[in-house]
Order: C-alpha cells, then sequence, then structure tokens
C-alpha cells in the first residue's frame, strides 16, 4: 500500500502521523519505508535523530538524478537509509529539494516517483509525508501514492480549508490517478470534552465526508517522542496517544 499523509495546511501533524503509522507498521513485521519531501525535514529527523543531517543520498539526490537523466526507477533503493528501527527505512528529506523544485516542475517531472515507487517490489507499506502546500512534491507524491489521508485539528480555519483541499485531491485524481482513495480523515489533537471539537467532527460526518472513527488526542509525550527520535510504539508503547494510534492503523489495515 502506497498512502500520503497530506493537507495543505501546516502543523496539523502531517510528520508525526507518518512516523507514527509506518513505525507500527514496520513493528507489525511488514516492510515498510517513509518517504520524507517536506523541507523542514521533520519526518526525517524523528526517524533517525541528528543522524538525519548526516545521511549521504536522499530524496533530494533521487530527485537530481531524475533531471540529469542518470536514474532508472530499479536505481531507487540508492537513496533509501534504513531507520534502526527493524523493517523500517526512509528516504530522507533536504533544504535542497527547494532549490530543484522548479526545474522539476518545468520539465514536468511529476510522474517519475510514481514509476520509482512501483518498482519498488521490497516494501509492503510506503507511507509519503508532504509539504504543507499543493507544489510539485505533494502533487507527485498525490500521483504516486494509492490513497490519501488528510490530518485535521479541529478549528474553524482548519474547516474551511478541508473543502478546497478536497477539491484539490479529487481533481489530482480525475486528471492524474483514477485509483487514488480519498481514505479518510484524521481527526488530530482531539478534545473529546470541548464542545467545539465534538461539534465540528459531527458536522463533518453529517456532511458525509469521510471521518475516521480512530481519533488522536493531544500529549506532550508525543513532543517527548520527536525530541527522542522514538515513534510513540517504541518510545511509551503503552500510553493512550500510542493506544491510538495503533488503533488508527489497525482501522486502516481492515479497510
Amino acid at each position: 500500500m502506497r498512502r500520503v499523509v497530506f493537507n495543505q495546511k501546516g502543523g496539523v501533524g502531517k510528520s508525526t502521523i507518518t512516523c507514527n503509522l509506518a513505525a507500527i507498521s514496520a513493528a507489525r513485521g511488514k516492510r515498510t519505508l517513509v518517504i520524507d519531501l517536506d523541507t523542514q525535514c521533520n519526518s526525517s529527523h524523528y526517524l533517525l535523530g541528528d543522524r538525519a543531517d548526516q545521511v549521504e543520498l536522499g530524496a533530494a539526490d533521487f530527485f537530481d538524478q531524475i533531471l540529469n537523466f542518470k536514474l532508472t526507477p530499479r536505481d531507487t533503493a540508492e537513496f533509501i537509509t534504513e531507520t534502526g528501527h527493524p523493517g523500517l527505512s526512509i528516504m530522507t528529506a533536504s533544504p535542497q529539494l527547494a532549490e530543484l523544485e522548479g526545474k522539476l516542475e518545468s520539465r514536468y517531472k511529476i510522474y517519475k516517483l510514481r514509476e520509482a515507487l512501483e518498482a519498488l517490489d521490497q516494501f509492503d507499506n510506503i507511507y509519503i509525508d508532504t509539504p504543507p502546500a499543493l507544489n510539485f512534491y505533494s502533487r507527485c507524491a498525490l500521483i504516486a501514492a494509492e490513497s490519501v489521508l488528510i490530518p485535521f485539528d479541529c478549528d474553524d480555519f482548519s474547516r474551511k480549508a478541508l473543502y478546497t483541499l478536497i477539491d484539490n485531491i479529487e481533481e489530482i485524481r480525475t486528471d492524474h490517478n483514477e485509483t487514488l482513495k480519498l481514505e479518510g480523515i484524521v481527526v488530530n489533537q482531539f478534545q473529546a470534552r470541548s464542545s467545539l471539537p465534538v461539534r465540528v467532527v459531527q458536522e463533518l460526518r453529517d456532511e458525509g465526508l469521510p471521518v475516521l472513527d480512530a481519533t488522536l488526542s493531544s500529549s506532550v509525550k508525543v513532543k517527548e517522542s520527536h525530541e527522542a527520535a522514538q515513534p510513540l510504539i517504541h518510545f511509551a508503547p503503552t500510553h493512550k496517544l500510542a493506544q491510538e494510534f495503533v488503533a488508527l492503523y489497525e482501522l486502516l489495515e481492515s479497510r
């Protein structure tokens, strides 16, 4: 399964959701890959810590070689790094992705990631972390993926942006990737005892939007796991939020 985690709004938990689902996938015995396409490199640092800055080959090198016609799809494994967690690997991001974006877009390399991932047969699950914008890299990811998860935090700004986001995903599905499925909206930092988030989530469900039943609560523990460079399934496996990620993973796998 190739799954992209995408929202045009920043700060909604894309990297946290990507890495924690991927870590659970690997812990369940699935050969799992994370692809970090965000120049902020949050997923890369979450899974590798300071070692992320020393990785020799990553996503920027992958796209640079595409520009220079030096890459075939079967060479993609060269740009993948093992995280140290059994079964979990990553293609790291770097700020150099921003320097390549204009050239990649002008030369219409938007299908190359899909070609590369279709040739990777050593992974059971691939999770793609995206920038908080509808740019070349997020379009690449949506074209390469089989499904998309939308992280959503319960405020009015996020709700207003959600409708445009779904329209943009549908346009990419229609024009470039007819098999892309909107797998669901993941409610993040959910406060079940507060009336506003409960009301917003119920209204979205009443409108027929695919809000997933498995929600993620807010906790300082996730920030501690970022600092430790350890996804919650390893950092605090019995914690409530870790178990919520497990429930989300199991829900997605059962569908």
